[in-house]
């Protein structure tokens, strides 16, 4: 009896399933456990890195727009403001200016952020981590960002090409008042300004920048921005000058030349190309007029156009291109007044559209002798709306050029080299009337902050 009784309750004990759980909970408990280590470890490590991370992107970019000597001061003291002090509690920043940019070169700025946590729940199912510092198990986090630096562009509204090597695309001697109204210059060499800064904004230049500006600041070279415009110039052979340019002699302390180069009166220009053969001289005041709304293009053929003590100047509503073209030679190619001083006064307003929009002045860039300015603003006066391009002239300024009476207030020059005395200014140029007046200004670029590339 006692033996059946033993026997149901093994068959019972045998069917019963009360208590698997348990027992199965047994088993997994350890795993379980180790499981929950890892995810708090992980979760703990991702807080930290992406700290790291956010600290690394911060210091890279105050590092880029630090762009100096002390850029990795700058980059490890921004870390240190997110408790990423380097060298204390075995964090390091690494800083570098020479990194690998995406693009391609290694110019661009690195922060790299590395440290140590301590190991917690992980030990548990036997992860042993990176370092032992002092019996302390440790893992290694790190984080690293990659930032270049980013310029924008800044209007300049005096470049010196300095194609023919001339030292100093920019210089002055003595000219204290010399002003250019907070103009920013562009030398595609040095800048030299002895005895003022001449009222420059910033003064850009390849080489030395002595004295020139309220800020000086390196820039590379700028090619040339209106070259292009010469395929506009119509060839020698369409001009109808068969050759025959007159040219002015002096007679005494007046000069002349064959009457049919002397003007006086109303130039009416029609729309587009024309063109006057040789040396031009003004007998009187000159006044131009042009169709509206349909601007003119006078083309000067190896001659100058001498104002003679006159005025040329462009009627409300006209719009007119001077063009100097032909060969190079004996023959002057540029506004001149050969009065000595007696008050000629270039008024030129250009056209707003079409090919030569915004453009006052344009020397050929083929011509390379008879190029040169020696008074301008002084002899004549210039008052001149526009672009006044002479890439291979000296320039010397010796007056203050105004806006032409019907122009916006806008002037950019460009030459080979200025030399800038006594009284040589500019108005000041708005950037808006340039485009008001159709003028893309040429630009140099100044640092503009950073932007993270990785």
């Amino acid at each position: 009896m006692i033996l059946c009784s033993v026997v149901n309750q093994l068959l019972r004990l045998r069917t019963d399933e009360k208590g698997a759980v348990s027992v199965m909970m047994g088993f997994l408990l350890v795993p379980l456990v180790g499981f929950l280590a890892i995810g708090f470890e992980v979760s703990n490590w991702y807080l930290i890195t992406r700290s790291m991370q956010n600290a690394a992107d911060a210091a890279t970019v105050a590092a880029a727009i630090n762009n100096g000597a002390n850029y990795d001061v700058e980059a490890r003291a921004v870390a240190a403001q997110y408790g990423f002090v380097n060298g204390a509690s075995n964090v390091s920043v690494a800083v570098t200016n020479t990194a690998a940019c995406p693009g391609g070169g290694n110019s661009c700025y690195s922060v790299t952020i590395s440290g140590y946590t301590p190991l917690l729940l992980s030990q548990i199912v036997g992860f042993q981590g990176d370092a032992n510092f002092n019996g302390t198990l440790e893992k290694k986090l790190s984080a690293a960002a990659v930032a270049k630096q980013t310029t924008v562009p800044q209007e300049v509204c005096l470049l010196a090409l300095a194609s023919s090597g001339a030292p100093q695309g920019i210089r002055t001697n003595g000219a204290p008042t010399g002003n250019m109204n907070g103009c920013d210059s562009m030398s595609n060499t040095a800048a030299q300004c002895n005895g003022s800064n001449l009222g420059l904004g910033i003064s850009f230049a390849v080489g030395s920048n002595n004295g020139c500006g309220a800020k000086q600041m390196s820039s590379p070279a700028l090619t040339d921005p209106y070259y292009y415009l010469a395929s506009n110039i119509p060839a020698l052979s369409s001009s109808g000058c068969a050759g025959n340019y007159p040219q002015e002699s002096k007679h005494g302390n007046s000069y002349t030349v064959a009457a049919s180069n002397q003007r006086t009166g109303t130039l009416n220009l029609s729309a587009g190309n024309n063109f006057l053969c040789g040396d031009q001289l003004l007998t009187g005041d000159v006044t131009i007029n042009t169709p509206v709304g349909q601007p003119a293009v006078l083309i000067i053929e190896n001659g100058q156009l001498d104002l003679n003590g006159h005025t040329l100047t462009t009627s409300s509503g006209s719009a007119v291109t001077l063009v100097f073209s032909g060969t190079n030679g004996s023959y002057m190619h540029a506004p001149t007044d050969n009065t000595n001083g007696s008050g000629g006064v270039l008024d030129i307003t250009p056209p707003t559209t079409g090919t030569w929009k915004g453009v006052a002045i344009y020397q050929d860039p083929s011509l390379t002798t008879g190029v040169d300015v020696s008074a301008a603003g002084n002899s004549p006066t210039w008052n001149v709306t526009g672009l006044v391009y002479m890439p291979h002239a000296s320039l010397t300024l010796k007056g203050a050029i105004d806006k032409s009476t019907f122009g916006k207030s806008c002037l950019v020059m460009v030459a080979d080299n200025f030399q800038i005395s006594g009284t040589g200014g500019v108005l000041k140029t708005d950037i808006g009337q340039c485009g008001q007046a159709g003028l893309t200004m040429p630009t140099a670029k100044i640092p503009g902050g950073a932007v993270l590339v990785l």
